[in-house]
């Protein structure tokens, strides 16, 4: 297979966790598509230097956190300020009190810093600790830390509503 069908192959498998990251981090549809387009280059970019240690999705969720970030500073030096403001699911509950607490959930969660939003979504998308430690680059224990300390503070903070 030629390097570039097997990278689109690669990006068509994997391409929720482009749209998931650009749509956490970014508030604007053409925001999110910029963001979108400077993630896949820079997957194409670093295609030849993945080796396959890690698995494909581990790999491509480093390179779009650290995307996002490099796009969130560039942004920020720009004077405009990037949230999730207007995420909106793609799946909307039919019960209105889950729809409720979710929305709630994504109310505390933007008030995170931007590296601790990456690390709990990828809470929520069920990685283990040690993926989570990967994709960072932080230490598994660094993680650990962190989640039990993010926990904590949306614990605090629905208590306080």
């Amino acid at each position: 297979m030629r390097k570039e069908e097997a990278f689109t192959q690669l990006i068509k498998e994997n391409e929720g966790i482009i749209f998931k990251i650009s749509r956490v981090y970014c508030d604007t549809r053409e925001n999110q598509k910029d963001l979108y387009q400077d993630i896949v280059f820079q997957l194409w970019k670093g295609f030849d230097s993945f080796r396959g240690e890690a698995k494909a999705s581990t790999w491509m969720y480093r390179v779009a956190l650290n995307t996002a970030f490099t796009f969130l500073r560039k942004e920020k030096r720009k004077g405009t300020a990037v949230g999730i403001e207007n995420l909106h699911l793609t799946y909307e509950p039919d019960d209105p009190i889950l729809e409720e607490r979710l929305a709630e959930m994504y109310a505390q969660i933007r008030q995170l810093s931007d590296v601790n939003k990456g690390i709990i979504l990828l809470l929520l998308e069920g990685k283990k600790y040690e993926e989570i430690a990967t994709i960072t680059g932080f230490s598994r224990s660094k993680v650990a830390t962190r989640i039990s300390r993010i926990k904590e503070t949306l614990r605090t903070q629905l208590v306080k509503k």
